[in-house]
């Protein structure tokens, strides 16, 4: 009997590690929920981040249309496209990327996270503090979001046009 208590122990330590902490709380198995207790509320917040990234990339390819309606997704512009994402997740926001932009908590750019919005001022509108475009950091310095031509993407917020235009960010999770 002990060692097929052994057996169970050591079955149960090699699912863990095969399939990842993080999934086998998911699945609410037994020995799993004992240590869930453990975790902290960001590393939660990190979880449901990744959830939201997770679920936005299904969209990948999607088309832009600015002013895209919250009923569809068929098209959408950027902040439809983030309003969607996260209502799967109990985040309501509101309509447009400026009202977004208000949302949550200030976050700085060295401490992003996934699932954090973060915000531009681009375009002809730009003035560096007029917010024109929402995207939501997926992580290793990547955002997703959607606009022109490639609807919704995956873009380097280090370079180019993100790197120049970025403003801020919130963590509305």
């Amino acid at each position: 009997m002990k060692m097929h208590t052994i057996s169970k122990k050591v079955l149960t330590v090699g699912i863990v590690s095969a399939l990842g902490f993080g999934t086998l709380l998911a699945s609410g198995a037994g020995t799993a929920q004992a240590a869930s207790a453990s975790l902290s509320a960001e590393s939660v917040a990190v979880s449901k981040g990744t959830q939201v990234v997770n679920f936005g990339k299904k969209y990948m390819g999607t088309p832009y249309k600015f002013g895209a309606s919250t009923s569809t997704t068929r098209v959408f512009d950027c902040s439809s496209f983030m309003k969607h994402i996260f209502k799967k997740y109990g985040v309501n926001l509101p309509r447009t990327s400026a009202a977004q932009s208000k949302m949550g908590k200030a976050v700085s750019k060295k401490n992003l996270k996934a699932g954090d919005l973060v915000f531009f001022s681009s375009g002809s509108r730009s003035t560096g503090k007029n917010i024109t475009h929402v995207a939501v950091y997926v992580g290793n310095g990547k955002i997703l979001h959607t606009y022109g031509k490639p609807g919704v993407t995956i873009s380097d917020l280090n370079k180019g046009t993100w790197k120049r235009t970025y403003v801020k960010a919130r963590r509305v999770l």
